[in-house]
């Protein structure tokens, strides 16, 4: 078994919402990002193997650091969410690409019961903020979730909200880049109202870990591919 590992922030009161930023060598990124974080919320930087100080870096700027020792973008999000004890908690790449203001009306409407999951569709900012290949292959993917759920989504993309005890209730299993698409599968098949609203995507910082190449955007579409051929899964409720 795979050790977490947290180092936590002083907090005088559970926070507000706490917001799982997996983080692999994005030391750069961080203080863009931290400085970001809404006030009376905490950032759960999830370090997942950095090598660049990334966490020493995100400690100095106050957030609490989580080490995951497994690596995966789905190892790095589900340890942020084993760690989190707010009742609302948020995704949020760490490269700076996506704002995490953008998520104040997201748990708005987590609060006031109008959706259990809110997804940000991205809207490229500038000229390769989102290469072809990863829009093409991330396209693919939302018709493949069409066919598979009914749900008439555009992207698949980071930045979510959501209740922390059902997102666990999910029993989420993916470990990898299937993470993502595997929390909307499970929360559609449960019956989760799921809505979707358009959010600013900016050039990140650094290398994409993912994206960035052909052959990461294939590995990525791969295990998404294999989280569809997942039977429906066992309902579990919302928010």
């Amino acid at each position: 078994m795979n050790a977490v590992t947290t180092t936590a922030a002083s907090f005088s009161h559970p926070p507000d919402v706490d917001v799982v930023l997996p983080c692999l060598n994005e030391a750069e990124a961080l203080p863009w990002v931290l400085a970001r974080i809404p006030a009376g919320w905490r950032a759960l930087v999830v370090d997942n193997g950095s090598t660049d100080g990334s966490a020493d870096v995100a400690r100095a700027l106050g957030a609490t650091v989580v080490r995951e020792q497994r690596r995966g973008f789905g190892a790095a999000c589900h340890a942020g969410l084993l760690a989190a004890t707010a009742d609302v908690v948020c995704f949020c790449d760490c490269d700076a690409s996506l704002d995490p203001a953008r998520l104040v009306p997201f748990v708005r409407e987590i609060r006031d019961g109008e959706a259990d999951l809110v997804l940000g569709r991205r809207r490229p900012q500038a000229r390769g903020a989102w290469p072809a290949h990863a829009r093409a292959g991330n396209l693919a993917l939302a018709r493949l979730l069409r066919r598979r759920t009914g749900l008439r989504l555009h992207d698949l993309g980071p930045l979510r909200a959501a209740r922390r005890a059902p997102l666990l209730a999910l029993g989420l299993t993916d470990r990898r880049s299937g993470y993502p698409l595997q929390m909307v599968v499970r929360a559609a098949d449960a019956g989760w109202r799921i809505a979707e609203h358009d959010v600013p995507y900016l050039p990140r910082t650094g290398t994409s870990k993912v994206t960035g190449t052909w052959r990461g955007t294939w590995q990525a579409v791969r295990d998404m591919s294999r989280v569809l051929k997942e039977p429906p899964h066992l309902r579990a409720g919302g928010g």
